[in-house]
């Protein structure tokens, strides 16, 4: 079987554990996952099943969006709270307080990623060290968030939410540990729901045990579930070629400009999902001018 399950991870699973249990279900051995989800978190996990798996490495670098919630008063050594307390205090701290601090988050920011993270120093996980009591330098790297809003907050619990959508490889517990650094009180991620990710919304997912019961009872409504690998590539632009242009693709061919319909002016190392004449995803293209031609990527078929 191939295409993307849309599954809505639960808390306290990880990322594989979410692969092997839709492995088992769809009885596909070709299975894997478009990026982690801590245990913690919940939410949009796109699971590539069969030639899909071939996807992995080429996903278009969209934008994820989470709901997050928080708490001031608290650190702790995983900048959530399943760490261990660091420090507590009374905070007291306004609403209008933390929506004064969010614009500078916001755009292109760097960024220190967390002790606890699968982050590799020296060819090993930060994550190893950190278990070890090892603390050591990292270099910030640069992320973008594009949007950042305080959603909820009661000043008497000092929990709130914030809305955030964010490049790939942002750490939305260190966004939290920054803002109680900043107000003097510290933060911790309390929550995460991941709304959407490499263009699959919360809306199409699926629970886990949705799909252990689809399994046992109903395989055609469960296969239905199964969305076409294209549309994970809905953010390149399509092409449609003739039957003979689509052989040669198919055979690892490049396809000449001039030949193609609608590239004109197209720029270099653009990216294209190619079709054949009746509209089928054939894989992906790639436009190299040096050429003059859209170059063999990747086929899915």
């Amino acid at each position: 079987m191939n295409g993307i399950l849309i599954i809505d991870k639960p808390c306290d699973y990880t990322s594989f554990d979410v692969v092997a249990v839709v492995r088992g279900c769809m009885k596909e051995r070709r299975a894997g996952h478009t990026g982690t989800l801590d245990p913690m978190a919940t939410g949009v996990l796109p699971i590539l099943l069969g030639n899909a798996t071939k996807a992995q490495s080429l996903l278009p670098d969209t934008d994820k969006e989470y709901e997050c919630a928080f708490r001031l008063g608290i650190t702790t050594d995983t900048l959530d709270i399943t760490g261990k307390v660091l420090s507590e205090c009374r905070s007291a701290v306004k609403s209008g307080e933390i929506d004064v601090l969010l614009p500078q988050f916001r755009g292109d920011i760097m960024q220190v990623p967390p002790m606890y993270s699968a982050v590799s120093k020296d060819g090993v996980r930060l994550y190893e060290l950190a278990r070890k009591g090892i603390e050591t330098e990292r270099e910030p790297r640069q992320v973008h968030i594009g949007v950042l809003e305080l959603t909820g907050f009661d000043e008497g619990t000092q929990c709130g939410t914030l809305k955030i959508a964010c490049s790939k490889g942002t750490y939305i517990r260190t966004i939290c540990d920054d803002i109680g650094r900043l107000l003097g009180c510290g933060c911790v991620m309390t929550a995460l729901r991941r709304t959407k990710a490499c263009g699959c919304d919360i809306s199409d997912a699926v629970s886990l045990d949705e799909i252990r019961r689809l399994a046992g009872s109903d395989r055609t409504a469960l296969e239905k579930l199964v969305r076409p690998v294209e549309d994970i590539f809905s953010e390149y632009p399509r092409i449609c070629v003739s039957s003979k242009q689509a052989f040669r693709f198919k055979n690892g061919g490049g396809l000449t400009l001039s030949r193609l319909r609608g590239l004109d002016g197209a720029e270099n190392g653009t990216m294209y999902r190619v079709c054949g004449s009746d509209g089928a995803f054939i894989g992906l293209g790639i436009i190299n001018a040096e050429k003059d031609e859209l170059g063999f990527k990747k086929l899915f078929m």
